[in-house]
């Protein structure tokens, strides 16, 4: 997948026919009932993120929504505003080459949808696709599913540009819960459809860490670290408020380029006034490995 290009025509359409506007709340956005199969990891062999004519030099993205019932904000503000900037600032400031994007919905596996996966896409698809995910609203406890998504990038993403040339795509969880301290075998089979087997999320973390930089987006609010994600991914964990979640494509462009060399001072400083101290805060002190030519110094 990932041919075409997103346009901010090809989103105005989208918007206009969809009936989004800044007044439409996360249950008017997101219309779904169910969960469709095409999202089921269980029927996902594999999502590719593969280079093209279009896009010779693809970088895979996953963004992992929590989309239990305290984080309808968090989906109303990416379906509405979010998704369309990061995806313009991508462009625009350029940190990757030929991104690709997938988008994830995370739940607990207690729930009916406890993960839900689109495809890599490099067009409209990557939006409409977002809109056709299933917010199925329950959950509410804590931690969440987040491992869940970095077994399937584990075992279920297969990536030209670790495969090709050694480069690393990119995860970024967000969401206002800690993570799991593991996930039972008995959970990878009902979500997977996979042969059981127990694994620590910091196994699963470092299992997805082979051929992505992972990172999770805190909205919790609190002042420590999520206790079980700074174990799983010490150093990665980006604190943002809630009032702040439209600064997320300023954040996650941010630690891209900080990963391929920029420095702190120049990333923070491409921003208006009003976002650098947010996005300043927010990625100060994370621990990077910076990259040149596609492998880590």
């Amino acid at each position: 997948m990932g041919y075409g290009s997103y346009t901010s025509a090809d989103w105005s359409k989208l918007r206009e026919s969809a009936g989004i506007s800044e007044k439409s709340t996360a249950s008017q956005i997101f219309k779904k009932q169910g969960m469709e199969e095409k999202f089921n990891p269980k029927f996902v062999n594999m999502r590719e993120a593969m280079d093209s004519e279009d896009h010779p030099d693809s970088t895979p993205i996953i963004i992992g929504l929590d989309v239990t019932g305290s984080m309808g904000y968090l989906s109303e503000e990416i379906a509405k505003n979010s998704l369309h900037e990061t995806m313009m600032k991508l462009y625009s400031t350029k940190p990757v080459d030929d991104p690709q994007l997938l988008f994830a919905a995370i739940g607990d596996v207690s729930d009916r949808a406890p993960l839900q996966v689109t495809q890599f896409e490099s067009d409209i698809r990557i939006a409409e696709q977002l809109l056709d995910l299933w917010l199925e609203g329950r959950g509410g406890d804590s931690p969440e599913d987040f491992e869940l998504l970095w077994y399937f990038a584990a075992k279920h993403t297969r990536i030209d540009a670790y495969e090709k040339r050694g480069k690393k795509g990119f995860i970024f969880t967000i969401g206002d819960a800690d993570c799991h301290p593991e996930v039972r075998g008995s959970d990878i089979a009902a979500v997977f459809g996979d042969d059981p087997e127990r694994f620590t999320s910091k196994k699963l973390a470092e299992m997805a860490g082979e051929k992505y930089e992972i990172f999770h987006i805190d909205l919790s609010g609190n002042f420590t670290k999520p206790f079980y994600f700074n174990g799983a991914i010490p150093g990665r964990i980006i604190t943002l408020s809630k009032q702040n979640v439209s600064a997320i494509p300023e954040v996650i462009i941010t630690v891209m380029q900080m990963v391929n060399g920029k420095s702190l001072e120049d990333a923070v400083s491409q921003w208006s006034s009003y976002a650098q101290p947010i996005v300043r805060n927010a990625v100060e002190g994370l621990v990077l490995k910076t990259r040149k030519k596609g492998f880590f110094f």
